[in-house]
């Protein structure tokens, strides 16, 4: 009788530079879309893309999310934030780092909260302002103006939400 040759277990790809890609993309399409606007758009104005729902402004902010800390002093502003954002990337590296092995929602959210979190730090860093575009608008409502990078920490946020509340399967 013939032996039977033992294949071995198929091994997964670390998920880890697939996350980090997906950073590095999010970082490249914030400054293209940044890019965009700063040359089609000007300083103040807006390009209505459905009425009284949603355009593409060009505005500087230079407080925190939502436009916070607007009117406190700029420098320590400026560098509260840079000195924030700068924890929470070695803090979300070092989560991909544990999680990221594995393909996740998690880790997928780790991805884009970090590509978020280092889109809106190079502006900060380079410029003293983030440059946001987004600006939404249901109702009487009205969001403050966003941008690409913010789009991503909270789709990542939302997204580490939904696996923390998500019921785990039970081991048996």
């Amino acid at each position: 009788m013939p032996e039977l040759e033992v294949l071995p277990k198929p091994t997964r790809r670390d998920a880890r530079p697939w996350l980090l890609l997906l950073a590095a993309v999010v970082v490249a399409l914030d400054r293209w879309t940044k890019l965009l606007v700063q040359a089609r758009v000007p300083r103040g104005h807006f390009v209505t893309v459905i009425p009284n729902i949603f355009r593409i402004s060009h505005v500087y902010n230079t407080g925190a999310a939502f436009s916070l800390f607007q009117e406190a002093s700029p420098t320590l502003v400026r560098n509260v934030l840079i000195g924030f954002s700068a924890v929470a990337i070695v803090v979300v590296l070092g989560m991909i780092w544990q999680v990221g092995r594995l393909w996740s929602a998690s880790g997928v959210a780790l991805g884009l909260i970090l590509g978020g979190a280092l889109g809106n730090l190079y502006d900060r860093v380079r410029y003293s302002y983030v440059v946001d575009f987004l600006e939404v608008k249901i109702v009487h409502y009205h969001w403050p103006d966003f941008n690409v990078a913010d789009s991503c920490i909270v789709v990542g946020a939302c997204l580490l939400l939904l696996e923390i509340f998500r019921a785990q399967p039970s081991e048996k």
